[in-house]
């Protein structure tokens, strides 16, 4: 079984000291242009990693990425209307 990951948007300003993110988890994408790093951690280290990252003298700024939170699954209770409009 996966275990429960949460996801971290790290801003930072130096891009090649944000390649030590690596030890706090799983970096996913790294923006070169936009200074940012995408990094996923296990939900049972993510607090204490949020405080390791906030820490940094390289790190501006971490915000929480709700991806896992959004809704996936869908049902099919409303009629599809797009029949009607076929040419």
């Amino acid at each position: 079984m996966l275990p429960e990951r949460t996801g971290y948007i790290v801003w930072v300003k130096d891009m090649k000291a944000a390649k030590n993110l690596e030890r706090f988890g799983t970096v996913h994408y790294m923006s070169r242009k936009l200074h940012y790093v995408v990094l996923y951690t296990n939900s049972e280290r993510a607090e204490e990693a949020l405080k390791q990252l906030n820490k940094l003298s390289y790190v501006r700024k971490v915000e929480r990425s709700f991806r896992n939170e959004i809704r996936t699954e869908y049902s099919k209770d409303i009629e599809d209307k797009t029949r009607f409009y076929s040419l």
